[in-house]
């Protein structure tokens, strides 16, 4: 994991090694914590990624890659390295921070959701492993950016 100069940001590697890299900005209505930025964006998950969800899921697992289930919605009043949201993996957590992983055989995914001031940014970033990482990520990938777009929407929506 490291960490992008002049910022809270985490990711896999450095971007220039990235499969992918994704990074968007939205303000924030009031100030929050990084924890409190993820909950609030996902406490209702968009509708249709739980469709995305059942698909990825039968499909991948067709070629040994476990299952990920999709977003609870649930909230978590606090979390700590080790601890799980959903499926992913808390690897660091701070109040301007929380660094979110899924490392499977055939990529990692790092999410980073970062606070600076009233700045929410969501990073992820891509590491593949073979071939079926790199057919996974090609819909991933678009379909990515539109989702990130979503939740911000959502969340100055609800505030």
């Amino acid at each position: 994991m490291l960490t992008l100069d002049h910022s809270h940001v985490r990711v896999l590697a450095p971007i220039a090694e990235l499969h992918y890299f994704d990074q968007q900005h939205t303000v924030l209505q009031h100030d929050m914590t990084a924890l409190s930025a993820w909950n609030a964006i996902m406490q209702q998950p968009q509708p249709f990624l739980n469709l995305a969800f059942k698909i990825r899921d039968t499909v991948s697992s067709l070629f040994g890659v476990k299952r990920i289930g999709g977003f609870s919605g649930r909230a978590a009043q606090s979390v700590q390295v080790g601890d799980h949201l959903d499926f992913f993996l808390v690897e660091y957590v701070d109040d301007t921070c929380l660094v979110l992983t899924e490392r499977d055989r055939h990529l990692d995914v790092m999410t980073c959701i970062s606070v600076q001031g009233r700045t929410l940014t969501v990073t992820s970033s891509v590491c593949v492993h073979n071939w079926f990482g790199r057919a996974y990520m090609v819909p991933v990938g678009i379909a990515h950016r539109w989702i990130v777009r979503g939740m911000f929407k959502r969340l100055s929506r609800h505030g």
